[in-house]
């Protein structure tokens, strides 16, 4: 199941490359940007349970969709380009084993437990 899970992932990123290049923006914006979702880790700083929020929010496919999608509605690129982003870097970490996490610990996630 793991490599199952794995595979679709990747055809999410590769659905995500795919959005991307229907975009008015130079392909090297593609792998700057791809890691920025990352600020939501910050707020590990603070504790746990706050860096689980904060990460959650940043790595959820239904936030970047519905981010994608009222860029459409709005006829916005800005905000395509953000969800677009969003979703992609949520695939690529999951295909990695970095699922949403959980409020206890930064290596519990939806996936099971990183590095088992």
């Amino acid at each position: 199941m793991k490599t199952t899970l794995k595979i679709e992932e990747l055809a999410q990123f590769i659905l995500g490359i795919f959005l991307f290049s229907q975009l008015d923006y130079a392909w090297w914006w593609f792998p700057a940007l791809l890691l920025t979702p990352d600020i939501g880790m910050v707020g590990y700083l603070v504790n746990t349970r706050v860096g689980a929020f904060t990460y959650n929010l940043f790595h959820h496919k239904a936030i970047a969709i519905a981010i994608g999608l009222s860029g459409f509605y709005l006829n916005n690129s800005m905000l395509i380009l953000i969800g677009v982003i969003l979703f992609s870097h949520a695939s690529f970490d999951r295909i990695f084993g970095y699922g949403l996490k959980y409020p206890d610990s930064f290596k519990n996630t939806h996936l099971g437990s990183i590095g088992k």
